[in-house]
């Protein structure tokens, strides 16, 4: 047998659906599930872990402990009485936020639409439930509305998923990341039992109802991250496997299956005997689905913390991290490796070697870049580790069962987990035989370029010439490179001592390196946490403007509403209050870095249009035409953007010469060794 038919021989699939099972059994909630952040669930989660790595025999386990907002939710019912007047219960699903009721209040509920500014028209909510339909997947994020109802003096917000997320069945609750202020209460209630309130309402408007709720937010608590040690023979490098272990609900394929994948593939390459010559290090994260109060970017805490606070001495180290969310499920019929954009090349060839079961993916697997901000990859990349992560956000799975108690063994595909098992293990040792990290900075530069519109760069004609050279030059020395990695990952095998063995070793730091200079540079946010180039924000945003100008100019005032929606985060102007839209605008470009985690300096302009939305919004329904001040003001704003636009090509331009150079020294201290 060679190493790797005795490595997947050693693998078993029963055994990681059973761990995946047990780590079900510790619960915020008793009926519901919940494992959150911080909270004595996760705690005791981490403990299971902590034993069951060291039970399997990895020799070097440990707890990383960090600072993390923590959250406890141990119950949610209402009751109410029905058409019928016979009493009726809702088991309800929460936010991460504050609200703790002395046993059973009462209250009135009050319907609100879409919990929109202008559904609160001749309402008086103040210190009423509000209960409101959500599609957070289309129209707006559960924080916005949740907010206008604190304004408008609403004791809490009950979410009704209408459509978006939990569509697999009407008794589906749902839960997400909060992304605003703890003392904004929000709950989630099924679109059954919201129907059956709704029937019972009083004028269809309001009702009373009974209230038993125990939501706890904690700021400034501990959790830990639990990381495992196989030490490598030869070098001081490493290869990180990871997955969280918080869940909403019990969280079977999130992330319950991919925990107990990693502990599998570590169980399998020690019962093999393979000692790998990069240290193998694998992490269970906590706080993944949330843990920084009134963040936008409140998730992924514990893998941010783990490479940037505990572990910064990674960074440079780390050769590549192989993350996992929701293994053991097709989320199409194509399977998918999610990867930063220098690991494509090597990644395809691989891909192109795997032999992928029909029965799991009949139409194969495919490399797809760039990594989201969905999941724990995208903070493990930007602080200069490639990453990749199984790709699961492209399915029917995302509306249907994520983040609801469907996330159960019901949706379990023994198939697709047994490939991802053998799939990532033969990953895991073809990266371990590589003397250098297989960075192709090509993929990067055309990705680059392919992102820029020949509609906007006559706007900045110098800018992007001088832009279009250093890419050239750029593209040339990332060949080179490539071509000298490809030769040296071939010709001098890690597994027979070299003479080069350090000063490898040094150039692989080097290219960790770049690739961290190139994340910095060139790797930003939208205000959708979409990851884009510098210059993709304002470049969109220069088209929606021309066309909001043009539209207006030929009093196509639809039109023109319809493009200005299309700018930054202006299309919560149209449905919420000023200072709705203001805090969740500030807190983006206010808050200091240590708040904003792995989004802080993502999104680097804004184009404030709140005002202008609402004067022409309030002139179209007084029927008045004339909008010359309206024109004067977006012609403005589209002068900045074609401002932002040259300066962000300016600022490309200049990442590009720096990454180019360093790209260059490095081709030179491989020819000098060579």
């Amino acid at each position: 047998m060679t190493t790797k038919e005795r490595c997947l021989d050693a693998l078993s699939i029963s055994y990681s659906y059973e761990f995946a099972r047990k780590l079900e059994q510790e619960k915020t909630n008793p009926i519901l599930g919940y494992r959150t952040a911080g909270s004595r669930a996760e705690l005791k989660t981490g403990d299971a872990i902590f034993q069951e790595m060291k039970s399997i025999g990895i020799p070097i386990v440990k707890k990383d402990w960090f600072p993390v907002d923590s959250w406890e939710f141990e119950r949610a019912v209402l009751k109410f009485r029905d058409e019928n007047g016979e009493e009726q219960t809702c088991q309800m699903g929460a936010y991460q936020t504050q609200f703790v009721t002395d046993g059973w209040e009462n209250y009135e509920l009050v319907s609100v639409g879409k919990g929109t500014a202008k559904d609160y028209e001749g309402l008086d909510v103040r210190g009423k439930l509000v209960l409101a339909e959500i599609n957070q997947r289309e129209e707006w994020w559960i924080n916005f509305p949740v907010y206008q109802a604190f304004l408008k003096g609403a004791a809490a917000l009950i979410a009704v998923q209408a459509q978006g997320y939990g569509e697999v069945h009407d008794t589906a609750l749902n839960a997400q990341d909060i992304a605003g202020p703890e003392y904004a209460p929000a709950f989630s209630m099924s679109r059954a039992d919201a129907e059956r309130l709704r029937k019972a309402m009083e004028n269809g408007k309001t009702h009373p109802v009974w209230l038993n709720v125990k939501s706890v937010v904690q700021k400034d608590q501990k959790t830990c991250n639990i990381t495992g040690m196989i030490p490598g023979t030869r070098t001081d490098q490493m290869i990180l496997l990871s997955a969280h272990y918080d869940s909403y609900f019990d969280g079977f394929q999130d992330d319950n299956c991919a925990v107990s994948m990693i502990l599998g593939i570590a169980r399998a390459i020690l019962k093999a005997g393979y000692q790998p010559f990069h240290t193998l290090v694998f992490c269970a994260m906590a706080a993944e689905e949330w843990g920084v109060v009134d963040s936008k970017y409140d998730w992924s805490t514990g893998a941010y913390n783990q490479v940037f606070r505990i572990h910064p001495e990674w960074q440079g180290k780390v050769v590549a991290d192989f993350n996992f969310e929701l293994p053991a499920h097709a989320h199409s019929s194509r399977d998918g490796i999610r990867s930063t954009y220098e690991y494509f090349d090597f990644l395809q060839k691989q891909v192109d070697n795997t032999i992928v079961p029909p029965e799991a993916y009949p139409d194969g697997m495919a490399v797809l870049c760039p990594i989201e901000t969905w999941s724990d990859d995208f903070s493990i990349a930007i602080s200069g580790i490639p990453s990749m992560v199984n790709d699961f956000s492209s399915g029917p799975f995302m509306e249907t069962c994520y983040h609801s108690q469907y996330d159960n063994q019901d949706v379990y595909q023994e198939a697709v987990y047994r490939f991802h098992h053998e799939c990532y293990l033969s990953l895991l040792l073809a990266f371990d035989q590589l003397r250098l990290p297989p960075l192709n900075f090509q993929t990067l530069f055309s990705a680059l370029e392919g992102k820029l519109d020949a509609a906007y760069t006559g706007k900045a004609p110098e800018e992007f010439g001088i832009f279009q050279k250093a890419l050239d030059m750029g593209k040339d020395a990332a060949k080179e490179l490539w071509g000298l990695i490809e030769s040296w990952n071939d010709s001098c095998p890690i597994n027979i001592q070299s003479p080069y063995d350090k000063e490898l070793e040094t150039v692989s730091k080097e290219l960790l390196g770049i690739f961290r200079r190139c994340q910095d540079a060139f790797v930003r946010l939208d205000w959708e946490d979409t990851v884009i180039f510098p210059f993709e924000a304002s470049q969109r945003n220069m088209g929606a403007l021309k066309e909001a100008l043009d539209a207006l100019k030929r009093d196509d005032w639809a039109g023109c509403l319809e493009a200005l929606y299309q700018v930054d985060n202006n299309c919560y102007a149209f449905e919420f209050d000023r200072e709705v839209y203001y805090r969740f605008t500030d807190y983006i470009l206010h808050q200091p870095p240590e708040r904003l985690m792995w989004g802080a300096g993502r999104i680097s302009h804004h184009e404030n249009l709140f005002d202008i939305v609402k004067a022409l919004k309030g002139k179209l329904a007084a029927d008045t035409k004339d909008f010359q001040k309206e024109i004067h003001f977006l012609e403005e704003a589209y002068r900045r953007q074609c401002g932002y636009f040259q300066a962000d090509l300016k600022e490309a331009t200049d990442a590009l010469g720096s990454v180019t150079a360093a790209i260059t020294a490095v081709i030179c201290h491989l020819k000098r060794i060579n």
